[in-house]
């Protein structure tokens, strides 16, 4: 537990040292909502929505993708994971200190929108909370792959690539009655009809469920094994 805790603390400390991350990444979910809500049929409430899930989204691909991409560029990398720590310490510290930031940018979303009189019934806050975490793990798991299968130059453009895009595609902007010519098998769609469900906006999905496990699980192992050839590359 003490090295886990060194870990987040870490990490966080890190990513507070470059406010030409945080800053953006804390506030940029918050700011698009404010310019796109008011311009919108969306029901304000599935707006918020939306924009809260996009937030923990630009975490997942920023943090986990970027990060990780420029972390293995530099020495200081090579010699961590010479390292006796078991590196599921390092894992784990890095998701909880992306947590952390995902639940800090998810709410600077919630209390924009509170500011304009929108929100939530208290009954809802904690199953829609659950459902925005359930749904931070296949896309962290997505950073990681990226982070660990391209080179520090080509993470930015990739994570950009799809950040926005599969935010759109899969009806995060659009709210609960996504417009039909949006593709159903997306991750971000399946990820999207569990929050709004969450959230009072439609009723509970078991195969949206069931879809965001099997992107959780096709995005575990296609993390494994971007670390296994990255480890094959470097060490072997």
């Amino acid at each position: 537990m003490r090295l886990l805790a060194a870990e987040v603390r870490a990490s966080l400390l890190e990513l507070l040292r470059y406010p030409a991350y945080s800053i953006p990444t804390l506030l940029f979910p918050a700011t698009l909502y404010l310019v796109v809500a008011g311009r919108s049929r969306v029901d304000p409430a599935a707006r918020m929505v939306g924009f809260a899930a996009i937030a923990v989204l630009g975490v997942a691909f920023f943090q986990f993708g970027v990060g990780i991409a420029h972390e293995r560029s530099r020495p200081w990398e090579r010699y961590l994971r010479t390292l006796p720590a078991p590196p599921s310490a390092r894992v784990l510290g890095r998701v909880l200190s992306a947590l952390i930031f995902a639940c800090a940018s998810a709410g600077a979303v919630v209390l924009a929108a509170g500011a304009k009189g929108v929100a939530l019934p208290g009954s809802l806050l904690g199953a829609f909370a659950g459902a925005l975490l359930l749904g931070a793990v296949p896309f962290a798991l997505l950073g990681v792959s990226i982070g660990y299968a391209v080179p520090a130059r080509a993470a930015i453009p990739l994570a950009n690539l799809l950040y926005l895009p599969l935010a759109y595609l899969g009806g995060l902007w659009s709210g609960p009655r996504a417009p039909p010519h949006l593709p159903a098998a997306l991750p971000t769609r399946s990820w999207a009809d569990l929050v709004w469900a969450a959230a009072g906006e439609r009723a509970f999905s078991i195969s949206a469920l069931v879809a965001l496990a099997t992107w959780t699980g096709v995005f575990g192992l296609t993390a494994v094994w971007c670390y296994r050839r990255d480890e094959g590359e470097r060490f072997s």
